[in-house]
């Protein structure tokens, strides 16, 4: 009987010692609003001064997004994955804070947004660091229970790609992703056993150019220039529908970013078209075929915050 109590006793010391030495990570609880300045200005369709502008039948006009995602810091880099009742965002409160300055204020990085109610809701904080940890995360691509994502942090010279796995309702088991040094890998869009991609490798037509990767025996390979769609200016930020059949990226037009959209008849991308103009970038869609992208505001050539905006499928 001493014997049982004895080994009883130890089991509840070792199990003691787990809890002690293996606690659940304890994230800050801040929200996105504590951390935005106080002078910060919110910007709207009323005092924008250079509004989106659609150029293509098919959808209304751009409008921001419903909801409490906007606010009066940085809302960008809009991604839903396939299918997903998900919307995946940057966020920042402060566009003129140092980058070295938004690694530590606990909420810029990336968040996400459930679709419930016909609405997009409060976003909640994605963590993919250690509690205590510097990083600054963002370009984030979802796949499945994959996320793939872009990090300045701790024990790293420089941004890498990082990879994460979904578990248990978190983001858990991040590492590096890099990809083979040549390609030089900007924020990408994967679909089947194809990896867009924006860079500025040499090659390329010119400023930042979009690529394509074809996976085989499990190695991204033989980078391709997509030559109908690049131009000596700025072409990135590529996604594809679903159905592979759509690219859409940023481009520019008349000397801001704009929206363009290509499409893919007898497996060739064609000439592409302008979507949507004047400081619009980034664009996903959801599965309701609405567009949503970024909108930088401007004023008096400086860059004061940005939101997501929508263009409602007809």
């Amino acid at each position: 009987m001493k014997t049982v109590i004895i080994l009883l006793f130890c089991l509840l010391i070792i199990s003691c010692e787990e809890v002690i030495t293996n606690p659940e990570p304890v994230y800050p609880d801040i929200t996105r609003a504590e951390k935005i300045p106080e002078d910060a200005v919110k910007m709207t369709p009323e005092n924008d001064p250079y509004p989106p502008v659609l150029h293509m039948d098919g959808w209304e006009d751009p409008v921001p997004l419903e909801g409490p995602v906007n606010t009066a810091g940085a809302e960008d880099s809009p991604f839903i994955p396939a299918g997903r009742d998900e919307l995946y965002i940057f966020f920042t409160p402060d566009l003129s804070s140092p980058y070295e300055d938004q690694a530590q204020d606990s909420v810029s990085g990336i968040w996400m947004s459930e679709y419930r109610d016909n609405m997009w809701q409060e976003p909640e904080r994605v963590w993919l660091q250690d509690p205590g940890k510097l990083s600054l995360d963002g370009a984030e691509f979802v796949q499945g229970d994959e996320m793939w994502f872009a990090s300045a942090r701790e024990g790293y010279t420089g941004l890498h790609w990082f990879h994460a796995d979904y578990s248990d309702g978190k983001w858990t088991n991040w590492q590096n992703a890099d990809f083979e040094s040549t390609f030089e890998v900007g924020e990408f869009h994967i679909h089947g056993n194809e990896l867009y991609y924006h860079s500025q490798r040499a090659g390329g037509q010119g400023n930042y150019d979009i690529w394509k990767l074809t996976q085989t025996d499990g190695l991204w390979q033989n980078p391709v220039n997509l030559e109908i769609i690049n131009t000596p200016e700025l072409e990135g930020w590529p996604y594809i529908t679903p159905d592979g059949n759509e690219l859409w990226y940023t481009g520019m037009y008349q000397g801001t970013v704009a929206v363009y959209r290509s499409l893919k008849l007898n497996d060739a991308w064609q000439a592409p078209e302008v979507v949507i103009s004047q400081f619009a970038g980034e664009p996903t869609m959801d599965k309701f075929g609405n567009i949503i992208f970024v909108h930088h505001y401007f004023m008096n050539n400086k860059m004061i915050e940005a939101d997501l905006y929508v263009c409602y499928k007809k």
